[in-house]
């Protein structure tokens, strides 16, 4: 029998190598595990995002302008007669209906006569109730104190007949086709109210420096209110009243902002891009108007952003 004698140092060497074999079969064993544990990591990994439904409703695109109100027909009062002024009845900026007595005159051969003119059916005669020929609100007031002589034809005021109250709105020449006759307009207060207008003639002349033309629209309903406003005038460019409407967050883009495009919820994990054509846009909202997507369809409107053209997403409550 044959004895074999290992040294220390033959001892060690054989020490480790078995460790290091035992060290690669263990290695060797624990890869698959780790690559398929990887791979089913990446399979599941899904991107959360908030959903919506396409909706459908009205959509317009407004320019404001801007213009100044004036009064289209002023009718002057004029004395029929030479008299003096005995009586005033109004004052500078009151509201007059047609019909309305405006001043007293007395002739002057009446007041020549003195009392002996005031007696019996003769009491009337020499004194003439001046009265106003149409309702609005007195602009300029010539003769406001009693005792003035007053020649035929004098002035004695001026009303501002509210029907014809107007808006000289200032339009930049390029929207002109916005601002035609026949259209309408929304006309801003400062206080906050609006009237509705329509546009009516365009002046013959542009601005040289601004290059606005001057357009009058007349209130459909007109309201007492002074002479050189300055008023807000909305005008309504575009309106689509059945259009595809989606929340701006839901559109993307291109750098260029030239190719559009939404991603849209295959099933409930799984996400594609759309490339879509716009329409008409508001602050908040924005008309798609190709291709047309059906009642049910689900668009994603948040955590859309870097997603690839096909991606597996996770749908989440929309925050409130």
């Amino acid at each position: 029998m044959r004895t074999i004698i290992i040294t220390g140092s033959e001892r060690l060497s054989l020490q480790l190598s078995t460790g290091v074999l035992l060290l690669m079969g263990l290695f060797a064993c624990n890869k698959p595990q780790a690559t398929d544990a990887s791979q089913q990591q990446t399979r599941t990994a899904r991107t959360p995002v908030t959903v919506q439904a396409v909706g459908r409703g009205g959509i317009s695109n407004s320019l404001t302008l801007f213009g100044t109100t004036l009064y289209l027909r002023r009718n002057a009062i004029t004395a029929p007669v030479a008299a003096f002024v005995t009586k005033v009845y109004v004052s500078l900026g009151a509201q007059v209906r047609a019909g309305q007595p405006l001043y007293q005159l007395e002739t002057k051969e009446r007041r020549a006569l003195g009392k002996l003119a005031i007696s019996g059916d003769t009491a009337i005669i020499g004194l003439v109730t001046v009265r106003a020929s149409s309702g609005g609100v007195i602009s300029t007031f010539d003769k406001q104190q009693t005792g003035d002589y007053v020649l035929e034809g004098t002035q004695l005021c001026t009303i501002a007949e509210n029907s014809a109250l107007a808006v000289q709105v200032n339009v930049p020449y390029e929207y002109e086709a916005l601002a035609r006759p026949g259209r309408t307009c929304r006309v801003r207060l400062p206080d906050g109210r609006a009237l509705t207008a329509t546009f009516t003639t365009p002046l013959t002349t542009v601005n040289a420096l601004a290059q606005t033309q001057s357009v009058l629209a007349r209130i459909t309903r007109p309201i007492p209110l002074p002479e050189n406003l300055t008023v807000q005038v909305d005008v309504t460019s575009q309106a689509n009243a059945q259009a595809q409407l989606l929340p701006k967050a839901a559109i993307l883009s291109d750098e260029m902002l030239q190719h559009f495009w939404v991603m849209r919820l295959l099933n409930d994990s799984t996400a594609i891009k759309v490339p879509v054509q716009l329409g008409e846009r508001t602050t908040t909202a924005v008309e798609v108007r190709s291709p047309l997507f059906g009642i049910g369809d689900r668009i994603v409107t948040e955590g859309n952003y870097g997603l690839p053209d096909t991606a597996r997403v996770l749908v989440t409550p929309a925050k409130r």
